[in-house]
């Protein structure tokens, strides 16, 4: 509803070309438009909406052409209702909006079409079609290949979620679609992985045939492992199996999202071949890149994935979660599962020395006092809700105060050592059975930067330790 008219500062007003139905501004109607306010011509508001996410300032709804003749013109104001659209959507409504002289051409028609439904998929093609004024049939002709592609993207998230164990009401929710449509998409996961499996039994690489499908190469792993033991995975993956405690590997790019601080996908792949069994339930609490995920995909283990940072269309098997630090996490979603993980991989953050860049009540903002606190608290909670027997892969180093300081002045005061870690564990019930160290690359010390440590005396540290708890 329209409600009474503002006056606006022009400055405050502009054209979101991501809501704007037209290709282009008609500047010779602007002209006509500045002419007119010369001959003190009265033009109606124009209808703006507040800019999302930019406090006191307006996106155009109907009037860009008013708005840019009132600006051509030297005007500083304009008059203008601030629209509150709820639910509609506000590329359709402006595109409803625009019956001027000029109508929307075809293309533009056409092109609104496609990015309303872009924007948001359960817009039906009679809904769009109002907002235009094209039928249902038209409609559905313009979005056929964008529909499609949705189609075979969720069959492919739900996919994806199925094949790491999560449950089908986890799923549906995850996707945030009935479990109707889940069903009906459900039937087609044969089918899917027939013609991926097809091209794998004809020689095509995993990378090729990831390629070829869209899929993540991981999920392709899946299939292409199946059937086989884990030495056999190990094996095809080109990963050596190493029977000791010291597993010093660099990070495999085919799993995980690029990050210099992930953890190797071979350090997993060890903790599952050692402390799981195929297709046993493994909890990742701090999913981070997704390394565990996929690596759990391609040696058969169902993976249950969470982290605060919500990324839905590239990492739909991480749920999203926040550590609240203050505690109260009996809302996390895999309390209230039927069945408790047989091991939980848990890589928290850095304290207070990764701090830069980091929101606001995030663990790596927290001093060393209450990061300590936040891991003895969290453990006792994970020790208290699960199995007895449930196994602990708990990942982290020591942490010193290094940076640019000799290591003859370091304060031990300000670090963290393996042995608070081992103090913890035991304090919230944890037994330690294995320490396993698993080193961080040394790459970030070479070069200027290792020439000025050792100028300076700076002694730094690539230990890093997996401690295996019960």
């Amino acid at each position: 509803m329209k409600n009474d008219f503002v006056t606006i500062p022009i400055s405050d007003i502009y054209l979101d070309e991501s809501i704007y139905p037209r290709e282009n501004i008609d500047h010779k109607r602007i002209n006509v438009f500045v002419e007119n306010l010369r001959d003190n011509f009265k033009f109606d508001p124009i209808e703006v909406q507040a800019f999302p996410g930019q406090k006191g300032k307006y996106r155009i709804l109907d009037g860009a052409h008013r708005w840019s003749a009132f600006k051509k013109a030297g005007q500083v104001e304009i008059k203008a209702h601030i629209m509150v659209l709820n639910q509609i959507d506000p590329l359709l409504y402006a595109a409803k909006m625009a019956i001027g002289p000029r109508q929307l051409t075809e293309t533009e028609t056409k092109n609104t079409a496609r990015r309303a439904y872009k924007n948001n998929s359960r817009l039906t093609a009679v809904e769009i079609g109002k907002a235009i004024g094209r039928s249902r049939q038209t409609v559905d002709k313009y979005i056929a290949d964008l529909r499609a592609a949705r189609l075979l993207s969720l069959d492919l998230k739900i996919f994806h979620l199925n094949q790491l164990g999560i449950p089908q009401e986890r799923i549906a929710k995850r996707l945030d679609i009935p479990q109707k449509t889940l069903s009906n998409h459900s039937a087609k996961m044969p089918e899917l992985a027939f013609w991926l499996n097809g091209d794998l039994s004809k020689g095509f690489t995993v990378p090729q045939v990831a390629q070829k499908h869209g899929w993540p190469e991981p999920l392709v792993w899946s299939q292409a492992l199946k059937g086989k033991d884990d030495l056999s995975r190990f094996s095809s993956l080109y990963w050596d199996l190493r029977p000791w405690d010291v597993w010093d590997f660099k990070a495999d790019k085919r799993f995980g999202d690029e990050n210099p601080e992930q953890i190797p996908a071979q350090v997993i792949a060890h903790i599952l071949y050692f402390f799981s069994s195929q297709n046993d339930l493994v909890f990742d609490p701090m999913a981070g890149s997704g390394v565990c995920a996929d690596t759990c995909l391609a040696l058969n283990r169902r993976c249950w994935s969470f982290d605060m940072n919500d990324r839905p269309e590239i990492r739909p098997e991480i749920e999203p979660y926040y550590w609240d630090l203050e505690g109260g996490w009996e809302d996390m979603p895999i309390l209230s599962a039927r069945e408790k993980p047989e091991l939980i991989i848990w890589e928290p953050p850095w304290f207070e020395k990764n701090a830069q860049g980091v929101p606001e009540k995030n663990i790596s903002k927290l001093s060393k006092k209450d990061y300590l606190q936040f891991l003895e608290t969290s453990l006792l909670f994970l020790k208290k809700q699960f199995k007895k027997n449930t196994k602990l892969a708990f990942i982290n180093r020591d942490y010193r105060d290094y940076y640019d300081c000799p290591a003859y002045k370091e304060d031990p005061k300000k670090a963290i050592f393996f042995i608070d870690y081992c103090k913890i564990l035991k304090q919230t019930g944890w037994n330690v059975t294995y320490t396993i160290l698993v080193p961080l690359s040394s790459e970030p010390f070479e070069g200027e930067r290792g020439e000025y440590m050792q100028g300076k005396g700076i002694l730094s540290t690539t230990g890093r330790y997996v401690m295996m708890a019960v």
